[in-house]
């Protein structure tokens, strides 16, 4: 079994630690984080989008052009752009980019987000807009004909691209902890994406939607992305202070902005909508510390409005926990930290290498087994 490394790219120096007032973009720490994710092995970066972020297309394509290996995720909310020209708009960053572009629908978990672009769908809708908005974007890298399509949220006539993937397609990632994310990201979905929960919840989320996807009439599987943000340090000693300092930071900047994006709305005590942030939120509820160390209380001091538990110990520790996850069925294990550059690079150098070797081994070890 191998397992592949994800990271997120940030366009500026700007972490949840220490934010910067400036949202600009620093194009030399722009290059050089990208760079460093190329350099420590990671095997894809993030390109999030948000309602007043960067176009990540715009990233993806930069970032394309100062590395030589890492795959851009281009996040993708279907109510920002027509499947047709999103079907062009990929391919043409998969050919920038020498066959390594990817995209993660945001089919979109928070409806005061959603209307901010002009959104009005309600959450089971937006679902179902995903599911067709991939069938066409897959239709349009595949067609050597012009096509009609006649849908629930999109009709067109007579369309055809010049703009083909580089390999033919462009791997599709559908995340979510809805009933309807598990089945349009079993039914459709190349990569499955979830936040990083507790063993038992996450096979239980595997289990859905393999079961989604066999009732697709598919006889594969998604690959399964899981988000952590791990808290390393050279002991547990100093992991576990390094864990409550961070909590420390994340708590007084939560109540510093709390008029900022970070709350909004959940500064004043309402629930999140989205499923994901539910759960992790429950899960905090039982219990700090799951498993070998999956540690909540960053979940509930950010409001879990995104991938914020943590994973807490020595390099060691972290990487076993990580190898526990593939153990379950994870194909991509989503690591960034808090404080995104110098973690980025820590756990390039003694994380994401001690996951490699003990895979390597294994796979070593039933190779020499005489059958």
């Amino acid at each position: 079994m191998s397992v592949e490394f994800i990271s997120a790219t940030n366009v500026n120096a700007s972490n949840e630690l220490n934010p910067l007032s400036s949202k600009d973009l620093d194009l030399d720490f722009f290059r050089r984080y990208a760079r460093t994710l190329d350099d420590y092995g990671y095997d894809y970066t993030l390109l999030p989008y948000g309602s007043s972020g960067h176009d990540p297309f715009t990233l993806g394509a930069a970032l394309s052009q100062v590395t030589e290996r890492i795959r851009p995720i281009i996040a993708l909310r279907p109510n920002t752009m027509y499947p047709t020209v999103a079907a062009k708009a990929l391919a043409t960053l998969d050919q920038l980019s020498r066959g390594r572009a990817v995209v993660h629908i945001i089919s979109g978990g928070d409806t005061a987000e959603q209307a901010r672009e002009g959104d009005r769908l309600g959450k089971d809708e937006r679902y179902r807009r995903s599911e067709e908005y991939v069938q066409i974007l897959r239709r349009a890298w595949h067609s050597a004909e012009a096509f009609d399509h006649a849908g629930e949220h999109y009709q067109f006539e007579d369309f055809r691209s010049d703009v083909r993937p580089v390999n033919g397609t462009i791997p599709v990632s559908i995340g979510g902890s809805s009933q309807e994310a598990y089945r349009v990201g079993g039914a459709e979905g190349d990569i499955f994406g979830l936040w990083g929960e507790p063993l038992a919840d996450t096979r239980e989320q595997i289990d859905k939607v393999n079961a989604q996807a066999a009732a697709a009439g598919r006889t594969d599987r998604p690959r399964i992305w899981v988000t952590f943000r791990p808290i390393i340090a050279q002991t547990e000693e100093l992991a576990w202070e390094k864990a409550h300092t961070t909590l420390a930071a994340l708590e007084r900047n939560a109540t510093n902005q709390a008029a900022t994006w970070r709350l909004h709305e959940k500064a004043a005590g309402e629930a999140p909508e989205n499923v994901g942030s539910q759960r992790l939120l429950d899960q905090a509820r039982r219990g700090e510390l799951h498993d070998r160390a999956l540690w909540t209380p960053t979940a509930s001091a950010t409001g879990a409005r995104g991938a914020s538990t943590a994973l807490v110990g020595t390099p060691e520790t972290v990487a076993a926990a990580i190898l526990d996850y593939v153990d379950l069925g994870a194909d991509l294990i989503s690591i960034r930290g808090y404080d995104n550059f110098n973690d980025a690079v820590d756990y390039g150098r003694y994380v994401i290498p001690l996951v490699r070797q003990e895979l390597a081994h294994r796979a070593a070890t039933r190779e020499s087994v005489p059958a």
